[in-house]
């Protein structure tokens, strides 16, 4: 499953620069949270796209690798589906994907969520992101603060 992960964000930016109207790049960190959870930081990277479908709609995809910082935790390999509005100088979204967790013991699970893209330039954005991720049994969260560049 992880080289499936890697295949499909692969092709997804093979694709980005023909028919993206903005290509992103950008840094986060955050916390997990959960039931029978112990609080922990997460960063990560994500790369991706979106591409405008109106006035103000958009839709975009991104892959991302994010890292818990617990021993053995591996890394989470992200591929996520965007679709929101713009307001002002905020793009307000919902989100939902997949996730392959490296781990020894880990295994693969959907996510969705929500977040808001807020410009601090012309080129940089500051943003925050909440994610469930439906485990086996398993209620986790991430709540995430990030910074990009758009060009």
């Amino acid at each position: 499953m992880k080289i499936q992960v890697a295949l499909i964000a692969a092709a997804l930016f093979a694709a980005a620069p023909a028919a993206a109207n903005e290509a992103r790049v950008e840094t986060r960190i955050g916390t997990t949270f959960g039931e029978d959870q112990d609080m922990e930081v997460i960063g990560g990277v994500a790369a991706g796209y979106d591409i405008d479908i109106g006035g103000k709609a958009f839709i975009g995809a991104e892959g991302s690798v994010d890292k818990l910082f617990v021993d053995d935790s591996g890394v989470v390999l992200g591929g996520t589906a965007r679709l929101g509005l713009r307001q002002g100088p905020a793009k307000l979204y919902l989100a939902g994907g997949y996730s392959d967790f490296t781990c020894d013991l880990c295994g693969d699970a959907f996510h969705a969520g929500a977040g808001v893209d807020v410009d601090v330039t012309t080129n940089v954005y500051g943003k925050v992101e909440y994610r469930h991720f439906f485990l086996d049994g398993i209620d986790s969260n991430v709540l995430a603060a990030g910074l990009g560049l758009r060009f």
